[in-house]
């Protein structure tokens, strides 16, 4: 079996307050790319495996990985019925930068859970299993524009006139962990979403994490400097950082603009894709 764990972004991010539990509560609206981490699985096997290849596979030790996510959603998640030995052996390609706001980690479980889910049947608590492992999970593993609340885990599935448009992805190759960020977040309630189209509602909405994130990595207000400058339809920090995406009105505009960061900023990873 294959499955890609499509990179996710947030195209708004309102932090709305702290917490007593630690966790903030947070409206955002979350999308996702027709391109991410890839993974492989063969069951049937004596035990459950995980081996991590591709560019980023240092960054999670390498292979055989014992406590990554992708071994706590096969814990977490039953897999009855099978006649003989039902270990899985998961190879994760892993082409996302980690630590990047991109989804990382919960867009590679969200994949895995989808894979044990259409073979041995979805559990109603299923969002609840999957929030358990992150508060991205959920959404990732329906992997559909949607908007989410309370710590991001309610969902509210968006039938997005933005589906199609052409993504570029962004990293400047430094990796920024979630806490740091959130606890940089200033603490003033900005306002919630705005109510109308996703074309009405993005453009005007923020990411109130990209300020505390900026002032931990700088290179993050370089890259979405240049992002607007090929002219996207819009351009911001995704998530935690240090991601940041541009969405534009056509294929040829995205390439062009890729190909115009390539040439000054060899040193940045990037990614090309559609928003799904």
């Amino acid at each position: 079996m294959k499955a890609t764990a499509y990179a996710k972004i947030n195209l708004a991010l309102h932090v709305r307050g702290r917490r007593a539990d630690g966790y903030h509560d947070i409206e955002t609206i979350f999308a996702f790319v027709d391109a991410g981490d890839v993974l492989s699985v063969t069951t049937g096997q004596a035990e459950d495996r995980l081996q991590v290849v591709g560019e980023f596979a240092a960054a999670l030790g390498g292979s055989s990985v014992g406590d990554n996510i992708l071994m706590q959603a096969l814990n977490a998640f039953p897999r009855p019925g099978a006649d003989g030995p039902d270990g899985w052996h998961v190879t994760l390609e892993k082409n996302l930068p980690v630590a990047a706001g991109l989804g990382g980690g919960s867009a590679d479980a969200g994949a895995l859970i989808r894979l044990i889910c259409d073979s041995h049947g979805w559990p109603e608590d299923w969002q609840e299993r999957a929030a358990r492992l992150g508060a991205d999970v959920p959404a990732c593993v329906v992997s559909r524009t949607a908007r989410g609340t309370g710590t991001g885990t309610e969902l509210d599935v968006i039938d997005s006139e933005l589906t199609g448009m052409a993504v570029l992805l962004v990293n400047p190759r430094k990796p920024l962990a979630t806490g740091p960020v959130f606890k940089a977040w200033n603490g003033l309630d900005q306002g919630p979403l705005a109510q109308g189209t996703l074309r009405e509602i993005v453009p005007k909405a923020r990411n109130d994490l990209e300020d505390g994130a900026r002032a931990l990595v700088p290179a993050i207000g370089q890259v979405v400097g240049a992002l607007k400058a090929t002219y996207p339809w819009l351009a911001r920090m995704s998530g935690s950082g240090a991601s940041c995406f541009a969405l534009y009105e056509t294929a040829e505009a995205r390439d062009a603009g890729a190909a115009e960061i390539a040439m000054r900023h060899p040193d940045w990873w990037q990614m090309s894709g559609t928003l799904l």
